[in-house]
């Protein structure tokens, strides 16, 4: 009933709005969007299930609700209004739907009735839950007490004590200080909704599994025969894991008890084990460098009846975002950056060519548009995620044979039916090294060719993360358009979906080809006649608020104003406060104490923007987070304190309680009212 009164109120709002003029996307209206999450295909190919999370303003809460829709789109069906997130952990081939809340796990039938919670017990804490392909065992994680840090677990007699104690490094990771508890993966037998003998697969080991900050389910399965889980571990503690990414597949034999490293010997991340249906074959992605996080990603598969190990990817010059087996294992469905975007490809396994031989891969979608998710497989028909930078995230089916596309979900046509979109064009331009960079230049909806508009240069973070048609709830460009602003977001050096060499040739480069590039984006679009060349801004977070650092030293007054948002100031002091020392380490070329490390001492000294202070003449507002511990706080300080003690116009916008991103409601709405203050008064 609320959903209703939710959609008739705001579309009485919309139709009144818009007798008169059409919505202007506002920071409010940007967070009234849903967004799309949670997809599962039934058993009979004919519904998808999925949750849409939208927001609470006043409240400032989320609430995730689940739908089920036909596969050929059409009416949607409500089938949970309980406030609170639900996570689907299976569709029964009657169409029941088992799902995890409130710390149990509940059943409904496929219209969202019959609610019956199955658990005797709750499962506190639990997550990532999963039931075996025989519907036996169940698998779950939850944090358990392992090193004794903290004073209170350390001494008994002190139960008050709030400190910490440390031997080793990665005391604090993303926004968590360590406090002795690890993720651990459980397993238990199962038998409708009873959870019994539960054990504890990593007892007494100081490792995650999920990966910390960001990892999920995707990390631990069951195997088709459901006699073991495959888990990804990083099997390393304090310096060691803070300065590897060697993560590895453990698989351990649920009768027997015992564990092994089916990735012994392979050096980078391993991560996201997936079988085939029949067993007989588990793929993964996987890294080659040691410390190197954005190396590039190949599919790599193991076939158990021969024993033969083949990297699919190993020849193809780009990097592989996620993957799926199709239904009948005869192909693995991809997803890759490729110019701008993230398009789907296949593998098809039936081609006798040579291993990793890049004549194996067919690229299926093409356009102006991310695939973002690959959902579920059913006949000739794959249903996948895909947003582009005027639309959130949608359910689409993919016909296999021809390429089309149909969009099936419409969580947010109320809006966008009265929204004025964005053009978005591609352009293409010469670095200073006579390289070709495309770049996403995005124009206010009412665009007039014969007006002048102050323009933005986007700087992207990662720093290797590509920049595609990706829909931010943060950066959003189409809310920059829409305040009549033009965005440039050039796919500089560093960004995959160029090539593997475009890829890596930032490493180490920080402050050199990469700002330049940056630089020739502006330079490039301010020769319109459209763009006003006295009205230029520069935005951008995490490497991107590091390079607005750097080219507030170097830009020689082509800007008017500048937003850095959790940026990297002073490299000395960022290597002594950052967490995952591997990313300093191979992006800085290493520590700034040794003094025969050429590249170090060149990215300490020459890409320092701490060091350009005294260049600085340009407002600036800083942007920085009180719980990032990867771009530690001392970063956004002593840039702001650096421009105040200048006599620079310059704004502190502090969010204590935000890490690396901005993920409370008012805070992002706080963010994005701030960000538009500063453009309108400085541009």
């Amino acid at each position: 009933m609320k959903r209703f009164l939710y959609t008739l109120l705001l579309g009485m709002a919309i139709n009144n709005a818009s007798a008169q003029t059409q919505l202007k996307m506002t920071p409010e209206l940007l967070w009234k969007l849903g967004r799309l999450g949670s997809e599962n295909l039934t058993p009979d190919g004919k519904h998808l299930i999925y949750s849409v999370t939208r927001y609470n303003m006043t409240e400032a809460k989320s609430e995730a609700k689940l739908y089920s829709i036909p596969v050929t789109g059409g009416e949607v069906t409500t089938l949970t209004n309980e406030p609170g997130s639900k996570q689907v952990i299976k569709v029964e081939a009657d169409g029941r739907i088992i799902y995890f809340a409130d710390d149990n796990i509940w059943q409904m039938d496929a219209a969202g009735k019959q609610i019956i919670k199955l658990t005797a017990e709750p499962l506190k804490d639990a997550d990532n839950i999963q039931i075996s392909p025989d519907g036996k065992k169940i698998i779950y994680t939850i944090d358990v007490p392992v090193v004794k840090i903290l004073g209170k677990d350390r001494y008994e007699d002190l139960p008050k004590s709030n400190a910490y104690v440390f031997t080793d490094l990665n005391y604090r990771h993303w926004d968590t200080w360590e406090d002795g508890k690890f993720s651990h993966v459980f397993v238990a037998d199962y038998a409708n909704g009873k959870v019994s003998n539960a054990k504890d697969i990593m007892a007494n080991e100081p490792y995650d599994t999920p990966q910390k900050p960001s990892g999920g389910a995707e990390d631990l399965i069951f195997s088709t025969d459901s006699k073991s889980v495959i888990y990804v571990c990083k099997k390393k503690f304090g310096k060691e894991y803070a300065q590897s990414t060697n993560t590895d597949l453990y698989q351990y034999d649920i009768a027997a008890g015992t564990t092994k490293n089916l990735t012994e010997g392979m050096m980078g991340y391993d991560t996201n084990p997936a079988f085939t249906k029949t067993g007989d074959k588990l793929a993964w992605l996987s890294m080659k460098e040691d410390g190197y996080e954005s190396d590039k990603n190949d599919i790599v598969i193991k076939d158990f009846k021969t024993g033969n190990k083949v990297n699919l990817t190993e020849q193809w010059d780009e990097t592989v975002s996620s993957f799926r087996f199709s239904d009948d294992g005869s192909r693995i469905f991809f997803i890759a950056p490729k110019n701008g975007t993230e398009q789907l490809f296949q593998i098809d396994l039936r081609l006798r060519l040579a291993p990793g031989s890049p004549q194996a891969i067919k690229q299926l979608t093409k356009g102006q548009f991310d695939i973002n998710g690959i959902v579920a497989q059913s006949g000739n028909t794959l249903f996948v995620q895909r947003a582009d930078l005027n639309h959130a995230t949608e359910l689409y089916s993919l016909n296999l044979n021809d390429g089309g596309m149909k969009q099936i979900s419409t969580i947010n046509k109320e809006i966008y039916d009265h929204l004025p979109m964005s053009r978005v064009e591609e352009r293409h331009i010469k670095t200073t090294d006579n390289k070709d960079m495309l770049a996403w230049v995005i124009y206010p909806p009412d665009f007039d060719p014969a007006k002048k508009y102050p323009t933005l240069l986007f700087c992207q973070g990662g720093p290797q993360s590509p920049l595609t048609q990706a829909y931010s709830f943060r950066w959003n460009f189409q809310l920059m358009a829409a305040q009549g602003y033009i965005i440039i977001a050039p796919n500089r050096r560093g960004m995959p979906g160029h090539g593997v060499e475009w890829n890596r040739e930032i490493s180490g480069d920080w402050g050199g080809q990469p700002i330049q590039d940056y630089l020739s984006a502006i330079d490039d679009i301010a020769k319109e006649p459209y763009v006003d060349k006295n009205r230029l801004g520069c935005i951008g977070a995490s490497y991107g608020g590091y390079s607005v650092y750097m080219l507030a030293g170097v830009h020689n007054n082509r800007f008017k104003t500048f937003i850095a948002h959790d940026g990297l100031f002073d490299l000395k002091s960022w290597y002594g406060t950052t967490e995952e020392l591997w990313f300093a380490n191979k992006d800085m070329g290493g520590n700034y104490w040794d003094k025969d490390n050429k590249v170090a001492q060149n990215s300490y000294a020459k890409f320092n923007p701490s060091n350009l202070v005294d260049k600085w003449n340009t407002p600036i507002m800083v942007i920085q987070g009180g719980k990032d511990y990867r771009v530690p706080i001392e970063q956004g300080l002593g840039a702001f304190q650096a421009a105040q003690l200048k006599g620079i116009k310059s704004k502190l916008l502090y969010l204590p309680d935000e890490n690396h991103w901005v993920l409370k409601p008012q805070n992002a709405l706080v963010w994005q009212r701030e960000f538009f203050n500063w453009l309108k008064e400085t541009l």
